[in-house]
């Protein structure tokens, strides 16, 4: 592996990847905009992002049978590309609160259940191809951040109905570009003979590296939820919680990029330790309100926190799942990590919130230190 995005192959990848987050980075902070300006209430519009939220948990794992049983990967993706367009079209001319709820579920559950789809089929050919997926996917990253200024630039110029415009052209340029990926032909193994996806979900080693995965990437909770209001109530301008979240996002791109040359000589369980200790030393020193040149520094520790145990669930992937269930255990991660383990702790931030203000940023140190737990008995663990 060369680590270089200047790959056939790697260049098709960076491209779905950044034609998808350029519309992911307008629908995650903008929907409820849209939703709002179309006369949804506020428990409405979360009921709307919860429905998505449950509906990517239950459609990944659907997707991800798909891709692991079919001859060619690249189908699973194509058919949830158009179904996530048609969604938002869906959406446009109506003005129903009660169906605009359910059509707002539904078409962020087809559109963000691609996720877990796309991990696992650009994490299996950059091994068979020979590039970096890092680079690939911190395209991605960047283009989610064109996607949230673009679309809060539309919004304030033309009002909440450019929202929607800018995540349905950006699902129209994922179904453009979707077919131009690698089709990723699957041959079965020798004797037809393929191991049970839950059979194998439900070993110790996996069974770890999940909850590892999805215990630190839940401590997250709290800054996802309550950092912009937290900060803003110590006093920080507008402008510079901005500025604080672009820092978190721009430290993982850089991440992402480099993480080819160095990340290998790491072992997965090694590299969830690293972002364990790193989020218990962030979500500690940011519950004491440090002063702004500290935050921007415990900003750049997102790389750790979140990039490092991000690559470290796809490289335990790589190294241990066999090509038939590298989706399915990817899904499974996502459905866990970004689904009811970042559910569960964003219920609870909320009650943190209320009762401790920025102080609740201490508590999101528990997960990280249990995920660091799952990771040490990882490491001492003998892998299939």
């Amino acid at each position: 592996m060369d680590g270089r995005i200047i790959h056939p192959a790697g260049i098709r990848f960076a491209a779905h990847y950044g034609a998808f987050y350029l519309a992911f980075g307008a629908f995650l902070p903008y929907l409820p905009v849209w939703l709002e300006g179309r006369g949804l209430s506020p428990e409405l519009i979360g009921i709307a992002l919860a429905g998505s939220m449950i509906g990517r948990t239950l459609l990944a794992p659907l997707g991800a049978s798909w891709m692991d049983g079919a001859s060619r990967r690249r189908d699973a993706i194509v058919g949830f590309a158009w179904a996530g367009l048609a969604g938002f079209l869906l959406m446009a001319p109506f003005r129903d609160a009660a169906i605009l709820t359910i059509l707002a579920a539904l078409g962020g559950a087809l559109f963000s259940g691609q996720i877990p789809l796309m991990d696992a089929f650009a994490a299996w050919s950059s091994r068979k191809e020979g590039f970096a997926f890092g680079p690939q996917r911190a395209v991605g990253s960047a283009m989610f951040i064109v996607g949230n200024l673009g679309a809060g630039a539309s919004i304030g110029h033309f009002g909440g109905e450019a929202a929607l415009v800018w995540m349905t052209g950006g699902a129209a340029l994922t179904v453009a570009v979707v077919h131009f990926l690698p089709v990723g032909t699957r041959l079965k193994p020798p004797g037809g003979h393929e191991p049970l996806p839950w059979r194998l979900l439900l070993s110790r080693p996996f069974m770890l590296a999940l909850g590892a995965s999805a215990l630190i990437q839940s401590s997250h909770a709290f800054y996802y939820a309550f950092s912009a209001l937290s900060w803003k109530a110590s006093g920080i301008p507008t402008h510079m919680v901005g500025a604080l979240w672009a820092t978190g996002v721009l430290v993982e791109i850089v991440f992402l990029a480099v993480s080819g040359r160095f990340v290998s000589r790491i072992s997965p369980a090694q590299l969830m330790l690293i972002a364990s200790g790193s989020a218990l030393i962030r979500w500690t020193l940011t519950a004491l309100s440090p002063p702004l040149f500290v935050l921007f520094g415990l900003q750049a520790m997102h790389a750790l926190t979140f990039a490092a145990a991000y690559l470290a669930f796809l490289r335990f992937v790589g190294d241990h799942a066999p090509d038939r269930l590298q989706a399915s255990t990817q899904a499974a991660n996502s459905a866990l990590s970004g689904g009811l383990a970042l559910a569960v702790m964003s219920a609870l931030s909320g009650v943190l919130y209320d009762r401790f203000e920025g102080l609740g940023f201490a508590f999101m140190a528990l997960p990280a230190v249990l995920g660091g737990v799952c990771a040490f008995l990882l490491l001492r663990q003998r892998t299939p």
